[in-house]
């Protein structure tokens, strides 16, 4: 086969690939679960927005005449509405119930019964002063999952303080980590904890659930947003925890690989990896540096690691020369990993953004796609709008009503 025959089949392949990850009617693979979502904010309401993409039926619990807090929060939309609320809500339905009232807490009562999934993330004890303490839950409905995400977790000295993303960011470690060696400590540039902690309440949910399929047993998940985000901390806890030495910041470049950096282009930079002495090799060909491969501060990976700023100077002298996006092709058609630095106002216009649906268009607004593509269920996520405020309050009732 020729190659560009070979060509032609990979494209038509890929092609029906994509098509089969964006058919909307592909089934759900959590079709079937309850979730009762007493989460707010962003590290719970992440976790219970995963269940929905999963096609859970997720019921966000909400304050009367106050809502998620999330709902008063910007940036707004034309009409009003939190575009914060939104993107961490879509696919829910939303009931007002005052959990100190007591029809209200016998109606949450009657939809545990018939709930598989609880997620809450208030701090800790407070489920407990609601009557709904998780692990008397699971005494009481053995087959519940009972999600708890915080900032410390159920446990330990610190369990009963408040955390917000930025507090945990700061004592985990990665804002230390991130800037500049001759910058200060900088926030990651999203709220990293709030939302790996929603990731990881989604693992451990989801874990729990497959448990239960061959025990019959539900269980807690306790998730703390400290754990989840010094969990990420490889490269420093790679120092820390083996030769013992403080990890110090090193900007955009990779603490044990060179060039693996960003580099200064004629326009904008340009962020390059170079994994092996091979690949730097073909590096050196496409600057037309031939010698660099060959040069004794830069045969081996260990070497470009020790002399990374001469060899820095030496790459960005020949890069300098021709824009950022005339490198990346000459770069890529060499077998490079390439990629030019965008704003991400940039990289959603992307068209492999737009092939794996990593932005859909839901309720008349965009929000983001679901990373997660099914070969036999629906990738899309859920396609149905975040809910106003007890929407579904009056439905939600009468089909939980207390029998008689």
């Amino acid at each position: 086969m020729t190659a560009t025959a070979r060509t032609a089949k990979d494209r038509a392949q890929t092609d029906a690939r994509g098509a089969g990850h964006l058919d909307p009617d592909k089934p759900y693979p959590l079709a079937g679960i309850t979730v009762l979502d007493f989460t707010h904010v962003l590290a719970g309401p992440t976790c219970s927005r995963m269940l929905a993409d999963g096609g859970a039926r997720v019921i966000k619990v909400e304050r009367p005449g106050v809502g998620d807090d999330t709902r008063k929060m910007g940036p707004f939309l034309k009409d009003g509405s939190s575009e914060y609320y939104r993107f961490a809500n879509v696919g829910k339905q939303s009931i007002a119930i005052d959990l100190k009232n007591a029809e209200d807490k016998a109606l949450i009562r009657r939809m545990l019964g018939k709930t598989d999934v609880v997620v809450e993330n208030f701090r800790p004890g407070v489920m407990a002063k609601l009557g709904m303490d998780p692990d008397e839950l699971v005494k009481e409905f053995p087959r519940l999952v009972v999600c708890s995400i915080s900032g410390f977790g159920q446990y330990g000295p610190m369990h009963d303080q408040a955390a917000y993303d930025t507090i945990i960011q700061a004592l985990s470690g990665i804002m230390d980590a991130t800037g500049t060696p001759d910058g200060g400590p900088t926030r990651v540039g999203t709220s990293l904890s709030d939302i790996t902690a929603g990731i990881y309440g989604y693992c451990g949910i989801i874990t729990a659930l497959l448990a239960r399929e061959t025990t019959g047993k539900g269980s807690t998940v306790d998730i703390s947003m400290l754990d989840s985000t010094f969990a990420l901390l490889e490269h420093g806890l790679m120092d820390a925890l083996g030769p013992r030495v403080r990890p110090h910041r090193l900007g955009n470049r990779h603490p044990f690989m060179y060039p693996f950096d960003t580099f200064a282009c004629r326009d904008q930079p340009l962020a390059i990896t170079v994994g092996n002495d091979h690949l730097f090799g073909i590096l050196a060909d496409v600057l037309g540096k031939r010698q660099l491969a060959t040069d004794n501060r830069f045969d081996t990976n260990a070497k470009r690691s020790d002399n990374w700023a001469p060899l820095k100077q030496e790459m960005e002298a020949v890069l300098t020369t021709d824009t950022a996006a005339a490198w990346r092709t000459k770069l890529e058609q060499a077998g490079i990993p390439v990629g030019v630095v965008l704003n991400v106002d940039d990289t959603r216009k992307l068209p492999q953004i737009k092939a794996r649906a990593m932005v859909k268009n839901v309720g008349g607004y965009d929000v983001p796609g679901s990373p997660m593509k099914y070969g036999r269920y629906n990738s899309l996520g859920t396609l149905s709008p975040s809910p106003a405020l007890d929407e579904h309050g009056d439905a939600i009732r009468a089909e939980f009503q207390e029998q008689k």
